[in-house]
This record gives C-alpha cells, structure tokens and sequence, in this order.
C-alpha cells in the first residue's frame, strides 16, 4: 500500500463548504488572501471561517506578493503560510509560521534548485504556468517533468478532479494534493458533491 496522500481544499469562502471539508477528513484548508482572486477573503472573513476549523486540520493563507503587514495580521488564523508569487526564501521565513512555496511550472523550472533555493520551506506546491496568473488556472501541466528524487515533499496542484486525480496520484506518488476549482460549482463556491467525490477518488488510488 502506498503512503497515504495528504488533501487540501483551496479558495474557501463560505462557513459551510468549511464544514463540509472537515466532515469529509481533509488535512487542511486554503484561503485566498490576494485581492485578485476570484476567490479572495478579507482578513475579517478569515478570522470568521478559520475558527470554525476544527482541532487537526490545517489552516492554510494563501498570499501573492503581499505585504508583510498583511500576512501578520492574518497569522493569528493560519498554522500555515503559502507563498505563491515571486516571494524570496527570506521573506517567507520571517514570520515564525511554518510555510510552502509554489512553484508555476513554466518551461524553464529547475525543481532541483528551487528546492535548494527555498530550503526551509516544509514542501513544494508544483502548478500550472500560465503567464500573468500566479495559480487557479485550472489547468494541468506534464506530471512527467517531477524529479522522482526532489529533496522537499511534493504537493501537486493543477486542475485536479475527481476524474484525474487517481491517474495523478499514481503518477507523481504526491506527499499531497491541492485542489479548488475541480471542486467547486462557481468560484469560491464549493460543491459538497464533487468534494466527496475527490477525497474518495484520492483514497481508492492511495488504496492500490
């Protein structure tokens, strides 16, 4: 049997897609603290969700380029901070949280490097490169390119659904996965259905 492979359920918004995340057994929770985003919070909002999170199931911010004033004041709600712009390795250790980068997986990459590079981060988020957006592109890129021997855990991300994620997990063998839009009715709004389905399928292919 194969590792168990982590889950984590991204660009929360609402009170009730939170609930449903945890009754389901998923390992952590994402908000979206970039303004752009479709699927954004405000630092209010996050307070509000992120105390509805129960005991073991991570907390998980999400921030592109921001300032640090602003990641303070939201790490009394996060157990965890990902760093998902052109963040330095200093500046995301500065904050005393634990953290993991993500790296779009543009054609130039070198994931030996970078792992190098962001050395005390507690993993790598490996997505999809789309110029001028820094994730939720809802698409996937060649699985192929990940380095069976990258020195830093892997979570994949990338247009995952419940469709794909049991040929993902075979393939990449992921420490975990990173999913929103594959899950979600509209953005930011999640669909108890397809997350169910999700947390199942990754399950089955953990199970092979």
């Amino acid at each position: 049997m194969n590792p168990r492979t982590r889950i984590k359920f991204c660009g929360l918004t609402r009170h009730e897609d939170v609930a449903m995340a945890a009754s389901l057994g998923v390992d952590a929770v994402g908000f979206v603290m970039w303004p752009k985003s479709t699927r954004s919070i405000t630092p209010e909002t996050l307070e509000a969700l992120a105390v509805r999170v129960p005991a073991f199931v991570t907390r998980v911010g999400l921030f592109v380029n921001q300032p640090a004033e602003l990641i303070e004041q939201c790490l009394p709600y996060l157990d965890l901070i990902q760093f998902h712009g052109d963040e330095s390795a200093s500046f995301c250790h500065q904050f005393g949280r634990p953290w993991i980068k993500a790296l779009r997986m543009r054609d130039d990459i070198d994931l030996h490097h970078a792992a190098a590079q962001y050395s005390n981060a507690q993993a790598l988020l490996l997505d999809a490169y789309r110029p001028g957006i820094p994730g939720g592109t809802g698409e996937t890129f060649d699985w192929s390119r990940i380095p069976a021997t990258l020195e830093k855990p892997v979570i994949l991300a990338g247009g995952l659904t419940a469709d794909n994620i049991a040929a993902a997990v075979s393939q990449v063998t992921p420490y975990a996965v990173d999913v929103s839009g594959g899950i979600e009715a509209s953005p930011g709004v999640k669909d108890a259905e397809l997350m169910a389905s999700f947390v199942k399928r990754v399950a089955l292919a953990g199970s092979c």
